[in-house]
């Protein structure tokens, strides 16, 4: 395995980077065409929607966001306004707060992810066959932390 940098690993890099900000663009505008919210609304309704009882902690649902680390409390703020997600009083901490998923948020998650859905098949597994996604996925393992 190589441990030095070299401009072809440099190469690689900046690519990955590129079409990571490619294929979430390409996501961002199909949601925008189809008048829904942003992808980082997704990802908070996605990781609320995977819990039984549809809520987390606020530092609970910080750590799971998949996407770029965004001021959670605003944007929860917003979604709350949408009446997509409700916060709830935690009764043993004074300061903390449940994010909760509403059934408005379930119903947006749901229409988000038929666009969402078809955007990943068009812009990434229709350009890959089954040996690509293997050997990405094998390469995505290692370099997970």
């Amino acid at each position: 395995m190589a441990r030095t940098l070299t401009d072809d690993s440099v190469r690689v890099w900046a690519r990955l980077i590129r079409v990571e900000q490619v294929l979430l663009d390409a996501v961002e505008a199909a949601l925008k065409a189809a008048k829904l919210p942003p992808l980082v609304w997704y990802d908070v309704l996605f990781e609320l929607a995977r819990e039984p009882d549809g809520r987390l902690r606020h530092r609970d649902l910080y750590a799971r966001m998949l996407l770029a680390k965004y001021n959670l409390s605003r944007l929860v703020d917003r979604m709350s306004a949408a009446k997509l997600v409700s916060r709830e009083p935690i009764d043993d901490d004074a300061r903390g707060a449940y994010i909760q998923i509403t059934t408005a948020g379930r119903a947006m998650r749901s229409r988000m992810w038929s666009v969402y859905g078809r955007a990943i098949a068009k812009n990434f597994s229709a350009r890959l066959d089954r040996d690509d996604i293997d050997d990405l996925s094998r390469i995505l393992h290692k370099l997970r932390p």
